[in-house]
Protein backbone atom coordinates (compact mmCIF):
# COMPACT_ATOMS: atom_id res chain seq x y z
CA UNK A 1 0.00 0.00 0.00
CA UNK A 2 1.32 3.46 -0.88
CA UNK A 3 1.90 5.58 2.21
CA UNK A 4 -0.62 8.36 2.70
CA UNK A 5 0.72 11.93 2.95
CA UNK A 6 -1.98 12.59 5.56
CA UNK A 7 -0.75 11.40 9.02
CA UNK A 8 -4.28 10.65 10.28
CA UNK A 9 -5.12 8.61 7.18
CA UNK A 10 -1.84 6.73 7.55
CA UNK A 11 -2.67 5.93 11.18
CA UNK A 12 -6.10 4.60 10.22
CA UNK A 13 -4.67 2.57 7.32
CA UNK A 14 -2.08 0.98 9.62
CA UNK A 15 -4.84 -0.91 11.41
CA UNK A 16 -5.16 -3.13 8.34
CA UNK A 17 -2.23 -5.13 9.75
CA UNK A 18 -3.36 -5.00 13.39
CA UNK A 19 -4.38 -8.45 14.55
CA UNK A 20 -6.19 -6.97 17.55
CA UNK A 21 -8.43 -4.67 15.50
CA UNK A 22 -11.58 -6.54 16.40
CA UNK A 23 -14.59 -5.27 14.47
CA UNK A 24 -12.43 -3.43 11.95
CA UNK A 25 -12.49 -4.29 8.25
CA UNK A 26 -10.48 -3.25 5.21
CA UNK A 27 -11.92 -3.51 1.72
CA UNK A 28 -9.88 -3.54 -1.45
CA UNK A 29 -11.01 -3.72 -5.05
CA UNK A 30 -8.60 -3.73 -7.96
CA UNK A 31 -11.17 -2.46 -10.41
CA UNK A 32 -14.30 -0.35 -10.23
CA UNK A 33 -17.37 -2.14 -8.97
CA UNK A 34 -20.75 -1.21 -7.64
CA UNK A 35 -23.73 -2.83 -5.99
CA UNK A 36 -27.41 -1.99 -5.94
CA UNK A 37 -29.75 -1.75 -2.96
CA UNK A 38 -27.27 -2.92 -0.32
CA UNK A 39 -28.92 -3.10 3.08
CA UNK A 40 -26.97 -1.51 5.94
CA UNK A 41 -28.72 -2.88 9.04
CA UNK A 42 -26.91 -0.92 11.77
CA UNK A 43 -25.16 2.45 12.23
CA UNK A 44 -21.56 2.52 11.06
CA UNK A 45 -18.95 4.76 9.54
CA UNK A 46 -16.30 4.29 6.89
CA UNK A 47 -13.02 6.09 6.38
CA UNK A 48 -12.02 6.37 2.74
CA UNK A 49 -8.27 5.76 2.48
CA UNK A 50 -7.66 5.30 -1.25
CA UNK A 51 -9.85 5.70 -4.32
CA UNK A 52 -13.30 7.24 -4.56
CA UNK A 53 -16.77 6.24 -3.47
CA UNK A 54 -20.22 7.24 -4.66
CA UNK A 55 -23.22 6.38 -2.51
CA UNK A 56 -26.85 7.13 -3.17
CA UNK A 57 -30.35 6.56 -1.84
CA UNK A 58 -33.65 7.79 -3.22
CA UNK A 59 -33.01 11.15 -1.52
CA UNK A 60 -29.24 11.56 -1.21
CA UNK A 61 -26.09 11.21 -3.31
CA UNK A 62 -22.64 11.55 -1.79
CA UNK A 63 -19.23 11.60 -3.48
CA UNK A 64 -16.38 10.68 -1.14
CA UNK A 65 -12.61 11.04 -1.45
CA UNK A 66 -9.70 10.11 0.84
CA UNK A 67 -9.95 12.02 4.11
CA UNK A 68 -13.75 11.80 4.23
CA UNK A 69 -15.67 10.07 6.98
CA UNK A 70 -18.82 8.44 5.60
CA UNK A 71 -21.48 8.12 8.30
CA UNK A 72 -24.58 5.92 8.22
CA UNK A 73 -26.79 6.81 11.17
CA UNK A 74 -29.59 4.27 10.80
CA UNK A 75 -30.77 1.26 8.86
CA UNK A 76 -31.05 1.99 5.16
CA UNK A 77 -30.41 0.71 1.64
CA UNK A 78 -27.76 2.23 -0.58
CA UNK A 79 -26.42 1.98 -4.11
CA UNK A 80 -22.64 2.18 -4.08
CA UNK A 81 -19.77 2.46 -6.58
CA UNK A 82 -16.18 2.02 -5.37
CA UNK A 83 -13.48 3.29 -7.75
CA UNK A 84 -9.78 2.47 -7.22
CA UNK A 85 -7.14 5.19 -7.17
CA UNK A 86 -5.80 5.56 -10.76
CA UNK A 87 -2.18 5.69 -9.53
CA UNK A 88 -2.14 2.76 -7.10
CA UNK A 89 -4.96 0.71 -8.63
CA UNK A 90 -6.44 0.19 -5.16
CA UNK A 91 -9.64 1.06 -3.39
CA UNK A 92 -9.18 0.97 0.37
CA UNK A 93 -11.70 1.79 3.06
CA UNK A 94 -11.96 1.16 6.79
CA UNK A 95 -15.45 0.22 7.93
CA UNK A 96 -16.25 0.62 11.63
CA UNK A 97 -19.54 -0.69 13.05
CA UNK A 98 -20.99 1.47 15.81
CA UNK A 99 -21.59 -1.42 18.20
CA UNK A 100 -24.61 -1.54 20.49
CA UNK A 101 -22.37 -1.07 23.57
CA UNK A 102 -20.91 2.19 22.21
CA UNK A 103 -24.35 3.50 21.25
CA UNK A 104 -25.81 2.54 24.63
CA UNK A 105 -22.95 4.33 26.42
CA UNK A 106 -23.54 7.45 24.31
CA UNK A 107 -27.25 7.41 25.19
CA UNK A 108 -26.44 7.19 28.90
CA UNK A 109 -23.97 10.07 28.68
CA UNK A 110 -26.22 12.38 26.66
CA UNK A 111 -27.91 14.93 28.96
CA UNK A 112 -28.88 17.66 26.50
CA UNK A 113 -32.02 18.24 24.42
CA UNK A 114 -32.14 15.70 21.64
CA UNK A 115 -30.86 16.98 18.30
CA UNK A 116 -32.59 16.57 14.96
CA UNK A 117 -32.48 13.06 13.54
CA UNK A 118 -30.62 14.25 10.44
CA UNK A 119 -30.16 12.44 7.14
CA UNK A 120 -29.33 8.72 7.19
CA UNK A 121 -26.07 9.39 5.29
CA UNK A 122 -23.47 12.08 5.87
CA UNK A 123 -20.05 13.05 4.53
CA UNK A 124 -17.84 14.63 7.21
CA UNK A 125 -14.21 15.80 7.36
CA UNK A 126 -12.15 13.08 9.00
CA UNK A 127 -9.82 15.62 10.63
CA UNK A 128 -12.67 17.04 12.75
CA UNK A 129 -12.91 13.70 14.60
CA UNK A 130 -9.16 13.08 14.89
CA UNK A 131 -9.04 12.93 18.70
CA UNK A 132 -11.59 10.14 19.35
CA UNK A 133 -10.43 8.25 16.26
CA UNK A 134 -6.83 8.25 17.47
CA UNK A 135 -7.95 7.07 20.91
CA UNK A 136 -10.01 4.32 19.24
CA UNK A 137 -7.07 3.23 17.10
CA UNK A 138 -4.63 3.20 20.05
CA UNK A 139 -7.04 1.17 22.17
CA UNK A 140 -7.49 -1.41 19.41
CA UNK A 141 -3.75 -1.63 18.86
CA UNK A 142 -3.28 -2.54 22.53
CA UNK A 143 -6.31 -4.85 22.70
CA UNK A 144 -8.13 -2.49 25.08
CA UNK A 145 -11.65 -3.07 23.77
CA UNK A 146 -13.51 -1.31 26.59
CA UNK A 147 -11.48 1.83 25.92
CA UNK A 148 -12.12 1.42 22.20
CA UNK A 149 -15.88 1.34 22.79
CA UNK A 150 -15.66 4.43 25.01
CA UNK A 151 -13.77 6.24 22.25
CA UNK A 152 -16.54 5.31 19.82
CA UNK A 153 -19.14 6.55 22.33
CA UNK A 154 -17.42 9.93 22.51
CA UNK A 155 -17.36 10.01 18.71
CA UNK A 156 -21.11 9.31 18.66
CA UNK A 157 -21.70 12.21 21.07
CA UNK A 158 -19.70 14.55 18.84
CA UNK A 159 -21.63 13.41 15.78
CA UNK A 160 -24.96 13.91 17.56
CA UNK A 161 -23.98 17.50 18.36
CA UNK A 162 -23.54 17.96 14.62
CA UNK A 163 -27.21 17.04 14.11
CA UNK A 164 -27.10 13.26 13.65
CA UNK A 165 -29.51 12.51 16.47
CA UNK A 166 -30.87 9.27 15.08
CA UNK A 167 -27.73 7.64 16.48
CA UNK A 168 -29.30 8.19 19.91
CA UNK A 169 -32.86 7.30 18.94
CA UNK A 170 -32.82 4.33 16.59
CA UNK A 171 -36.24 3.75 15.02
CA UNK A 172 -38.35 0.80 16.09
CA UNK A 173 -37.61 -1.99 13.59
CA UNK A 174 -40.40 -3.14 11.32
CA UNK A 175 -41.57 -6.75 11.36
CA UNK A 176 -39.56 -7.42 8.21
CA UNK A 177 -36.43 -5.96 9.79
CA UNK A 178 -36.90 -8.09 12.90
CA UNK A 179 -37.18 -11.18 10.70
CA UNK A 180 -34.06 -10.17 8.75
CA UNK A 181 -32.16 -9.82 12.01
CA UNK A 182 -33.22 -13.32 13.11
CA UNK A 183 -32.06 -14.76 9.79
CA UNK A 184 -28.79 -12.81 9.89
CA UNK A 185 -27.95 -14.44 13.24
CA UNK A 186 -28.26 -17.92 11.67
CA UNK A 187 -28.19 -17.47 7.87
CA UNK A 188 -27.35 -21.12 7.21
CA UNK A 189 -30.49 -22.36 9.01
CA UNK A 190 -33.36 -23.85 7.01
CA UNK A 191 -35.81 -21.16 8.05
CA UNK A 192 -39.56 -21.81 7.81
CA UNK A 193 -42.50 -19.50 8.46
CA UNK A 194 -43.35 -21.45 11.63
CA UNK A 195 -39.93 -20.53 13.09
CA UNK A 196 -40.74 -16.82 12.88
CA UNK A 197 -44.27 -17.38 14.16
CA UNK A 198 -42.86 -19.10 17.26
CA UNK A 199 -40.09 -16.55 17.93
CA UNK A 200 -42.28 -13.50 17.34
CA UNK A 201 -45.44 -14.85 18.96
CA UNK A 202 -47.58 -14.38 15.85
CA UNK A 203 -50.02 -16.66 14.07
CA UNK A 204 -49.28 -17.56 10.47
CA UNK A 205 -52.16 -15.45 9.21
CA UNK A 206 -51.07 -12.41 11.24
CA UNK A 207 -47.47 -12.79 10.08
CA UNK A 208 -48.47 -12.95 6.42
CA UNK A 209 -50.91 -10.03 6.74
CA UNK A 210 -48.41 -7.75 8.47
CA UNK A 211 -45.67 -8.60 5.98
CA UNK A 212 -48.08 -7.97 3.10
CA UNK A 213 -48.67 -4.48 4.54
CA UNK A 214 -44.87 -3.99 4.32
CA UNK A 215 -44.91 -5.39 0.76
CA UNK A 216 -42.74 -8.30 1.83
CA UNK A 217 -42.93 -12.07 2.22
CA UNK A 218 -41.09 -14.65 4.33
CA UNK A 219 -39.44 -16.15 1.25
CA UNK A 220 -38.18 -12.76 0.01
CA UNK A 221 -36.85 -11.84 3.45
CA UNK A 222 -34.91 -15.10 3.76
CA UNK A 223 -33.22 -14.59 0.40
CA UNK A 224 -32.56 -10.91 1.11
CA UNK A 225 -31.04 -11.49 4.55
CA UNK A 226 -28.84 -14.36 3.36
CA UNK A 227 -27.47 -12.38 0.45
CA UNK A 228 -26.88 -9.33 2.65
CA UNK A 229 -24.85 -11.50 5.03
CA UNK A 230 -22.93 -12.90 2.06
CA UNK A 231 -22.14 -9.35 0.92
CA UNK A 232 -20.71 -8.60 4.35
CA UNK A 233 -18.57 -11.76 4.35
CA UNK A 234 -17.22 -11.02 0.87
CA UNK A 235 -16.21 -7.52 1.89
CA UNK A 236 -14.74 -8.29 5.30
CA UNK A 237 -13.14 -11.74 5.01
CA UNK A 238 -10.89 -13.73 2.68
CA UNK A 239 -13.24 -16.74 2.64
CA UNK A 240 -13.57 -18.65 -0.67
CA UNK A 241 -16.84 -18.15 -2.52
CA UNK A 242 -17.90 -21.74 -1.88
CA UNK A 243 -17.47 -21.22 1.88
CA UNK A 244 -19.42 -17.95 1.79
CA UNK A 245 -22.24 -19.66 -0.10
CA UNK A 246 -22.38 -22.48 2.46
CA UNK A 247 -22.36 -20.08 5.40
CA UNK A 248 -25.46 -18.34 4.10
CA UNK A 249 -27.39 -21.50 3.39
CA UNK A 250 -26.57 -22.29 -0.26
CA UNK A 251 -25.35 -25.77 -1.14
CA UNK A 252 -24.77 -24.84 -4.78
CA UNK A 253 -22.20 -22.15 -5.62
CA UNK A 254 -23.87 -21.68 -9.01
CA UNK A 255 -27.26 -21.02 -7.43
CA UNK A 256 -25.72 -18.62 -4.93
CA UNK A 257 -23.82 -16.68 -7.61
CA UNK A 258 -26.91 -16.42 -9.79
CA UNK A 259 -29.10 -15.08 -6.98
CA UNK A 260 -26.37 -12.71 -5.78
CA UNK A 261 -25.88 -11.25 -9.26
CA UNK A 262 -29.62 -10.84 -9.74
CA UNK A 263 -29.94 -9.11 -6.38
CA UNK A 264 -26.97 -6.71 -6.49
CA UNK A 265 -26.15 -6.32 -10.16
CA UNK A 266 -22.64 -7.79 -9.90
CA UNK A 267 -21.00 -11.19 -9.58
CA UNK A 268 -19.80 -12.13 -6.09
CA UNK A 269 -16.37 -12.88 -7.57
CA UNK A 270 -16.05 -9.16 -8.39
CA UNK A 271 -15.75 -8.40 -4.68
CA UNK A 272 -12.68 -9.24 -2.68
CA UNK A 273 -9.70 -8.13 -0.71
CA UNK A 274 -7.58 -8.81 -3.76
Amino acid sequence: MTASPDPLLAEMASLADCQRADGYACITARREHGAQSVEIPHPQFAILLQGRKQVSTAHQTLHLVPGDLFLITRRCRIDVVNTPDPHTGLYLSAIVPLCSEALAAARMLWNEPLPEAGDPLARLPLAEQAEPLRRWRSALEHGQYSEARLALASLVLALCRRGHGSLLLPPEPSLGERIRDLIAAQPERDWQSRDFEAQLGLSGATLRRRLANEQASVRELIVDARLAHAMNLLYTTQLPLKTVAARVGYRSLGSFSKRFAARYGLEPAAIGNG
